[in-house]
């Protein structure tokens, strides 16, 4: 697969034939992707299917070893990168289960993580001014990031938390695991607004979903099935609510024929 997008430019990221494996298990069976900046791709897929497994590669998790394939960022194969190193070139990777961080400010976290991203030092006042137009952007209150990180926060504060931690540093490409898991009708609401508000041309989206019903309120240019550690069908929103309908074993059956045949000329 090129990693050329359709005008033949290099996209802000893109995933050729990954094959990952845990602990010699293989996962992922050869994973093709290309994001551009100013996209939203869903990924959507059943239990097992190596959702989460793709999300940790990207990021660079120790325990998921690649195997085969690459994963560029600006044409540039970040597969030797250790995690810290990704993030603060642009990729960031909102955690499906956020845990918490006692004793440990969440607005100093904020200006630690954004002088990280940025690699130098980010004044007092000048940090203020962006976090206070953050939190304004967000609709989030003051007091939200004067807690400890997550500690005592609801499901949807810590997805909110997650949210406020991407429009603040700004990153490239984003990467959200299972956002909406755990999240009650009201929860998503608020979470899908706060995506929405930092949606733009600069910012490529990787959106990560088990159910169809986040996608209600933060729309996708580019549906994506993962099953069994492969892409099997990549279509427009109109996907999505084709899964709402039929579930997952339509397109399974759909595929099934042809994993066979690709089996069959690879022995």
């Amino acid at each position: 697969m090129s990693s050329k997008d359709g005008t033949g430019k290099t996209p802000v990221f893109a995933i050729e034939g990954l094959h990952v494996s845990v602990e010699g298990k293989e996962i992922l069976r050869g994973v093709d992707l290309v994001v551009n900046s100013g996209e939203v791709h869903a990924l959507m897929g059943p239990n097992g299917s190596g959702k989460s497994t793709l999300a940790n590669t990207i990021m660079g998790h120790p325990r998921y070893k690649v195997t085969a394939g690459r994963i560029l960022f600006h044409g540039q194969d970040v597969g030797a990168l250790l995690p810290d190193q990704r993030a603060r070139m642009g990729l960031f990777l909102a955690f499906q289960y956020p845990i918490g961080i006692p004793g440990v400010v969440f607005g100093n976290f904020l200006r630690a993580a954004l002088k990280a991203r940025r690699q130098e030092d980010v004044p007092v006042r000048e940090f203020r001014k962006l976090l206070d137009e953050t939190l304004d952007l967000l609709k989030m209150d003051p007091e939200f990031v004067r807690r400890y990180v997550n500690e005592g926060f609801s499901g949807g504060e810590k997805k909110r938390a997650e949210v406020l931690q991407m429009a603040l540093l700004r990153p490239e490409l984003a990467v959200l695991d299972e956002t909406d898991s755990g999240l009650d009708i009201d929860a998503l609401k608020t979470v899908a607004e706060g995506i929405n508000a930092i949606r733009g041309p600069e910012l490529g989206v990787l959106l990560i979903t088990h159910y169809q019903r986040i996608l209600d309120y933060v729309k996708p240019d580019v549906v994506h099935v993962l099953y069994q550690g492969r892409i099997i069908k990549t279509g427009g929103p109109e996907l999505a609510l084709e899964l709402e309908r039929q579930g997952y074993d339509g397109i399974i059956k759909e595929y099934a024929p042809q994993a066979a045949v690709a089996a069959k000329e690879g022995a």
